[in-house]
């Protein structure tokens, strides 16, 4: 299946649910094939899937569809493994940090920052393709993933700090 683990690797991070990513990838390539006659050959095919998978976790958190669904098994929440092929100042940061503190800063993030810094940084994705999958202008991408670098930064900086100054105290 084309893109399957960016899909997946994009809808994790964005729910934050292992399930619900799986979920939302399912939805996605259903509303993909049900509606490929609307894709235009020529256009980004990875652009019109990506902004699809967006419109459905965005719906998914509005209320409109308020269908819920319950594991079957009781499989432990994983976090899934971020895919940067390119050392990047943020996927060195990145992978000093810890999943969960990476998770955390990434939680505290508005959906609109984080999805322009993972579509940029961990899907390796233009800004040109960025702003036709979130519907924005560029200079909008731009100034949004800015800010999301520097609240990352500031969000993974504090922990260290944090715990040297409780150190100091003992």
């Amino acid at each position: 299946m084309p893109l399957f683990d960016s899909l997946f690797n994009f809808a994790g991070w964005l729910s934050g649910n292992s399930q619900e990513a799986e979920d939302l990838v399912q939805e996605t390539y259903l509303k993909a094939l049900k509606g490929f006659a609307s894709f235009q050959p020529g256009t980004n095919f990875r652009a019109w899937i990506f902004r699809i998978l967006r419109n459905t976790f965005l719906t998914s958190r509005s209320g409109l569809q308020a269908t819920r669904t319950v594991p079957l098994d009781d499989e432990s929440e994983e976090v899934p493994a971020v895919a940067v092929t390119t050392a990047t100042p943020e996927s060195l940061l990145l992978g000093r940090a810890g999943s969960e503190e990476i998770q955390s800063a990434m939680d505290k993030l508005p959906v609109t920052y984080r999805e322009v810094l993972l579509l940029c940084d961990v899907e390796e994705m233009s800004y040109q393709d960025i702003s036709e999958t979130v519907s924005i202008p560029i200079g909008t991408v731009m100034s949004r993933l800015s800010r999301a670098r520097r609240a990352m930064r500031e969000a993974l900086s504090e922990k260290p700090q944090a715990s040297h100054r409780t150190g100091a105290k003992s």
